[in-house]
């Protein structure tokens, strides 16, 4: 919050306007957001495979072949040809696209090695280095680390036929020609979306239209492209530029006494400071979101109606609505919770990734507002726990596992200010109607800047999913979400709740997390941890993977925040998890002994 508690002179608000107005004329968002497909052009080496290559791109091995027809099985591939590997297209920080990888390092690597091998020559040695703080000479075993490769979602100036692109390494022999009739582009059409770039230089990086598993290009998706950023941009500093502007007029000549008090996404504002039609907005960049009337809403809403809610929440209600021809959700919110409704737009509107959930847009009048994407098979509770749903089989859970990893990492490592959601819960994760999860309720989501790995806030979410430390002092950092994370991998295995009910005559009951650790501390737990397995799963399942779960979930819970795994290390351990071709193993994922030894069982 920025709160000016004197009066301020007129050349001061002057000066301000002066500087608004040079904003306006100089912005230009390199990008404001990405696409979901990109392919990365990676050209297979002597002795790789395709599990090795699904696992430095953390991506499984069925997505990799639905792109590459020509690949007749997985378990044999060409050296000297190349695959395309599909990844999101992210805008990064505001200021590129790209995508940034983790990667577990090995013995003997180096910058270079991970550069040009392992990557295939889609990165650089000096890049990855720069997004790294380990010394180039001395890269420690079993570490992860950062890999950014750059990307393209299309260009409007060029064409709006072309919407899907690789990002193409070029080697020595290749030249234009030869890449336009293998990718039946036009050279002239290539120049153009790479100006500048020397086809024939036999390295560096170009951007090829690609076909999808149709084997047709698809068009560019407009609003992918940001090319409308500017304009966007300046309305935005335009419409700040006006308001000071009447404002400096109103306080000369009218209010010169009066305080000047501005609210921001910072979330420091006092919790009875209520938002009044649009004001308490001043100053956010709402990006892509759309400002709805009450009126539009009420209509697609049937007014609100108790038919059309789908769900109560701790801050609001959920109402299903027919908005503008698609099926959206609406929270609804009191006034009072101005935090939360100011602290879950400022996430969506700057963080988008395909395991979160997207926000469509809001309102502000008489109530607040926040429009979703409608996920129409509800949240993992529900599927957990509801008799009259099917039961979610294995791999279900484990790819609702990975992909609620995947979002939670994203807004731990890859974003600045870094983002902590403080309420994971499987409440709050929803699937879709693929059974793909994404994260959603960020109302409670407390930021952090770089170096600031906790700090102290007031105690809020659900009880059954805090961590000692978050419980008791009420620490904030990154391992709050992981220990959360870790109750809803045993909810997975077991569909029972966070706090489960010990004894049915009296109100006794232990957390989930107690339950399965008195088993796992068994010298031989194989027995009761089957006991502990949902019955709905039959005998559908591999045991040995439930045990692996267990042990991952033990390892998110453990009680020591320093010994949980970050949810990069999470991620990698699902995705190995859920490929049946590789050996779980536990010791090239954690990031030091004692919780080696811990996942281990030992």
């Amino acid at each position: 919050m920025i709160i000016y508690s004197k009066r301020k002179a007129p050349t001061e608000l002057l000066f301000v306007f002066h500087i608004l107005l040079y904003l306006l004329i100089h912005v230009q968002a390199k990008c404001r957001t990405g696409c979901s497909l990109a392919f990365a052009s990676y050209y297979v080496w002597e002795g790789s495979n395709l599990t090795y290559i699904s696992t430095v791109f953390n991506q499984k091995i069925s997505e990799i072949l639905l792109y590459n027809p020509q690949v007749s099985s997985q378990d044999q591939i060409d050296a000297g040809t190349r695959i395309n590997v599909p990844f999101s297209c992210d805008c990064l920080n505001g200021d590129f696209l790209g995508h940034t990888f983790s990667y577990f390092t090995q013995f003997g690597d180096t910058y270079d090695t991970i550069a040009s091998i392992s990557y295939a020559n889609l990165t650089t040695e000096d890049w990855v280095r720069r997004v790294n703080v380990y010394n180039a000479t001395r890269i420690p075993d079993h570490e992860t680390i950062n890999v950014t490769v750059n990307c393209s979602c299309g260009d409007r100036r060029v064409s709006r036929d072309y919407g899907l692109f690789s990002t193409y390494p070029l080697r020595p022999g290749e030249n234009l020609s030869l890449i336009s009739t293998e990718s039946n582009v036009s050279a002239e059409l290539l120049r153009r979306y790479n100006p500048g770039s020397n086809f024939s230089a036999g390295t560096g990086l170009v951007f090829v239209p690609a076909t999808d598993q149709t084997g047709k290009f698809p068009p560019l998706k407009i609003s992918t492209t940001g090319v409308s950023s500017r304009v966007i941009a300046c309305i935005s500093i335009a419409g700040v530029a006006g308001a000071l502007l009447l404002g400096l007029c109103i306080y000369a000549g009218l209010y010169k006494r009066k305080k000047v008090v501005e609210a921001s996404l910072l979330l420091e504002a006092s919790p009875d400071h209520y938002i009044q039609h649009g004001r308490g907005l001043t100053g956010i960049t709402v990006d892509k979101s759309v400002e709805f009337s009450y009126e539009e809403l009420a209509k697609a809403t049937d007014d609100f109606s108790i038919a059309n809610k789908i769900g109560q929440g701790g801050f609001g209600s959920v109402y299903l609505a027919e908005l503008r021809g698609e099926k959206a959700a609406i929270k609804k919110m009191d006034m009072q919770a101005s935090k939360e409704f100011l602290a879950e737009l400022k996430v969506l509107t700057h963080v988008h990734h395909l395991n979160l959930v997207r926000l469509i847009g809001y309102c502000v009048e008489g109530s607040l507002f926040l429009v979703y994407d409608f996920i129409e098979n509800g949240n993992l509770s529900q599927h957990l726990r509801l008799r009259d749903r099917d039961p979610l089989p294995w791999s279900a859970r484990v790819q609702i596992a990975l992909d609620s990893a995947r979002g939670l990492e994203y807004i731990h490592e890859h974003t600045v200010p870094v983002y902590i959601h403080r309420d994971i819960k499987s409440a709050n994760i929803l699937i879709d109607k693929n059974f793909r999860a994404k994260v959603a309720d960020f109302g409670l989501t407390k930021l952090t800047e770089f170096g600031n790995t906790s700090l102290q806030t007031r105690l809020v979410g659900t009880f059954g999913y805090m961590s000692p430390e978050y419980a008791q002092y009420g620490d904030v950092s990154p391992k709050v979400d992981v220990y959360a994370f870790g109750v809803v991998l045993y909810e997975l295995i077991s569909a029972r709740e966070a706090v489960v009910k010990t004894n049915e005559e009296v109100t006794e009951s232990m957390g989930l997390v107690a339950l399965f650790e008195d088993v796992l501390n068994q010298p031989n737990p194989r027995e009761d941890l089957q006991k502990l397995v949902d019955p709905r799963l039959g005998d559908d399942y591999s045991f040995d993977a439930v045990c692996k779960m267990a042990r991952l979930a033990r390892a998110c819970t453990q009680e020591n925040p320093q010994l949980r795994p970050s949810m990069r290390s999470i991620v990698v351990a699902l995705m190995t998890l859920s490929s049946s071709t590789e050996d779980w193993d536990v010791g090239s994922l954690y990031e030091n002994k004692a919780l080696t030894n811990l996942m281990s069982g030992r």
